[in-house]
């Protein structure tokens, strides 16, 4: 076999994307100008949303307000417990609070500590993932490495991210370090199922529950990242990406980093549907009118037209679903309740849409429509159910008659009885 040249061979003393065996993953040049926020040449990776929109003090927390305050309030008292415990759904700051407070702590008024306690990665603060790192091996590791004092600031602070899905052995490892630690440490325990840490755990804890975000609070942030991304986006659009985020304002800033990507300078309902794959907002109330209507035919029409455009039978049922859920409060509540968060030319189409139903046929809709939507999930059918349901709920008001009438034709024959 023969052999190469020596020399024509350069091989690099290093494995990794310096040594270019790996490639490096560049992304496209942006039309933003240098120095705008959202601002990236070729060569740098392009940092997310939330990441890059993540607060970095008590007093820029968004939407969980009380727990910043009360941790705040606790370091200037000097109250500071040696373990807290932070328990709430997903993308709702709960990472990013133990962050900010560990910053706290341990500030020096160093930027680049800061800085690298923010980013995860300063010496002090040390940020394990449970998920990972959940064996009694990796508990005795931590307490083990958890005598040795800081080395540049008051305290060595333990943030354990997951700590739900660590094994009861490695609970029961941390026991006793978290009841009496040495008095230079700290935990932080971060969850989402609180339920599954051990209550002996949690005894040892304070424990803030961190609270779903409310929509019109992810919205107003969602304006505020668009403006200083020098974009535009629709009202409607951000209510939308609001109520998609579900509480979380990390899953919202995803949505938006999404359509962002798409490279269009002002962003639409049009935009936001086409990229979900979400049923068409004005072919949906097509629908419902159709219904409020009691014509089979249009109702029909209108749903095979939206199953046309790629929704499919469940997701119809749940946008219809949160649709006649909005109608019904607008009919229980009235035109001005905050229970809908609608806005715009929206909220008055709704408005003007809730006065052809009442709210008692309204509740009964939404039943079967969810009745209907479990079923679909394991019918080989489900076309035909959803097809049923659409002619059903145009016949609701003829149905509502006809019971009112024989009601009306007994009660007048027991009385001549």
């Amino acid at each position: 076999m023969s052999s190469r040249p020596t020399e024509a061979v350069s091989l690099p003393t290093r494995v990794g994307r310096e040594s270019g065996l790996i490639p490096e993953i560049r992304s496209p040049n942006r039309t933003t100008e240098p120095g705008e926020p959202g601002h990236y040449n070729r060569g740098m990776s392009y940092t997310a949303l939330a990441r890059r929109y993540r607060s970095t003090g008590f007093d820029d927390i968004v939407g969980q307000e009380p727990v910043a305050r009360t941790l705040k309030a606790a370091i200037e008292a000097d109250r500071v417990a040696h373990a807290y415990l932070f328990t709430g759904t997903r993308g709702v700051g709960k990472t990013t609070m133990a962050r900010v407070f560990a910053k706290a702590l341990n500030s020096s008024g160093s930027a680049e500590v800061d800085q690298a306690i923010m980013t995860g990665q300063d010496t002090d603060v040390i940020e394990i993932d449970g998920a990972s790192n959940n064996s009694v091996d990796d508990a005795r590791e931590l307490i083990a490495g958890s005598v040795y004092r800081p080395m540049r600031g008051p305290y060595k602070i333990y943030i354990i991210d997951e700590v739900h899905m660590l094994s009861t052995a490695a609970f029961n490892a941390l026991l006793k370090t978290m009841e009496e630690p040495p008095e230079h440490v700290k935990f932080i325990l971060c969850t989402t199922e609180a339920q599954k840490v051990p209550p002996t755990i949690q005894s040892r804890c304070q424990r803030f529950d961190f609270r779903a975000i409310p929509m019109s609070v992810i919205a107003d942030r969602l304006a505020y990242v668009v403006k200083n991304e020098k974009l535009k986006a629709e009202p409607e659009l951000l209510s939308m990406v609001a109520r998609l985020g579900n509480g979380s304002m990390r899953d919202a800033l995803s949505i938006m980093d999404r359509l962002m990507a798409s490279g269009e300078k002002s962003l639409t309902v049009e935009l936001l549907e086409g990229l979900m794959g979400l049923a068409p907002r004005e072919l949906v109330g097509r629908l419902i009118n159709a219904f409020a209507d009691g014509e089979p035919k249009p109702a029909l029409d209108s749903a095979a037209e939206l199953l046309a455009t790629g929704t499919g039978p469940d997701q119809l049922l749940e946008t219809l679903i949160e649709r006649l859920r909005d109608l019904m409060v607008l009919c229980a509540c009235g035109p001005e309740t905050s229970l809908v968060e609608l806005t715009g030319d929206t909220r008055k189409e709704e408005i003007e849409r809730a006065q052809r139903f009442d709210a008692a046929g309204l509740v009964h809709m939404i039943a079967l429509c969810e009745s209907v939507q479990r079923a679909t999930r394991s019918s080989p059918n489900p076309r035909a159910l959803l097809d049923a349901l659409v002619v059903r709920l145009a016949m609701t008001e003829k149905l509502a008659d006809v019971t009112t009438l024989v009601r009306q034709l007994e009660g007048a024959g027991a009385g001549k009885g």
